[in-house]
């Protein structure tokens, strides 16, 4: 799986973490993110992840900074990026089998370096349940408001 990831100064360190695990686990990484814990902008390192996951040249977007708040907020401003904001093990899983997530979205300074891995190997690993949660997925795009 292609995998892209974007950081901020405050998810350099989780950033080489996750990316170490996920090319352990045979995914192609393109990184992103600042390589230094000097003060950058969000914006700067989301976009590109957000644009690959848009153009379908990455499966997956990974994005960390300091809440995970503004880095979300940036990627879903792309068309077809749903990027959730998760905190636990469970709302990563549920953000993939529910809602389709396709950039995980973790706040570096709110949850320890194990969880943020953990997160990431749900994130990558669970599949999108479609049925139900497709007809729902589909509404997400503002199209004036879906019926």
């Amino acid at each position: 799986m292609k995998i892209s990831i974007g950081n901020d100064h405050a998810g350099t360190v989780y950033k080489e973490m996750i990316k170490e695990k996920l090319e352990s686990m045979g995914h192609t990484v393109t990184n992103y993110g600042t390589n230094s814990d000097d003060s950058v902008d969000y914006p700067d390192f989301v976009h590109p992840v957000a644009e690959d996951v848009e153009n379908k040249k990455a499966d997956l977007g990974i994005i960390i900074c300091g809440s995970g708040n503004g880095a979300n907020m940036t990627a879903n401003k792309h068309q077809g990026v749903r990027s959730a904001l998760c905190w636990n093990d469970e709302i990563a899983k549920l953000a993939r089998e529910h809602n389709d997530a396709n950039v995980l979205s973790i706040p570096a300074r709110f949850v320890s370096e194990e969880l943020a891995t953990k997160m990431t190997e749900t994130f990558v690993n669970t599949p999108f349940e479609g049925g139900r949660h497709q007809r729902r997925v589909d509404k997400i795009p503002a199209k004036k408001y879906c019926s």
